[in-house]
């Protein structure tokens, strides 16, 4: 195995590890909707479920649309990460940081929608009454490893317009 695939699927392996500990151990401590103080003013750990994706999207559309939709796109998402990877020459750490960030986190979540039909989201961060919906590992994960992405590709777009105002 080439080493961008074990350090692709340890990196993988390890986020999807920690973002099923971390809701087993919400599950297993808390009852829903039960709140601690973490950071006063900044950060609670909060135990919600979410029938939706980011920010409530598609929260209030059915349970099978929303199976059959999260499950596809998930699925579409983890074919086209692996297709990526096994067929692309990825000399950068980066690159293999960013995708197995967003494989993990994809996976991490579609198993809570497969178990519970909804996400198990426990991360609250605020300031004052202003509240960032609340989040996972896995969420944390996939936007980590999106931000990642962008940031490698506009650096090689910059590069290529360098490249092409040399003389």
């Amino acid at each position: 195995m080439q080493k961008k695939n074990t350090l692709f699927l340890g990196i993988a392996a390890l986020v999807i590890l920690l973002d099923q500990l971390t809701k087993g151990w919400i599950i297993a401590t808390m009852r829903l909707h039960d709140a601690y103080p973490v950071i006063d003013g900044f950060f609670n750990i909060i135990y919600v479920r979410n029938p939706g994706a980011a920010f409530g999207f598609l929260a209030g559309a059915s349970p099978v649309f929303r199976s059959v939709f999260f499950l596809a796109v998930t699925l579409a998402a983890i074919f086209l990460i692996l297709h990526y990877l096994r067929q692309t020459k990825i000399e950068e750490i980066t690159l293999v940081l960013s995708l197995a960030l967003i494989l993990a986190g994809a996976v991490g979540n579609l198993i809570d929608r497969v178990r519970f039909g909804e996400v198990v989201d426990f991360l609250d961060v605020y300031v004052g009454t202003y509240h960032w919906p609340a989040f996972n590992v896995a969420d944390a994960a996939i936007t980590t490893g999106a931000a990642l992405l962008v940031i490698l590709l506009l650096g090689k777009r910059k590069e290529k317009t360098d490249e092409g105002t040399r003389l």
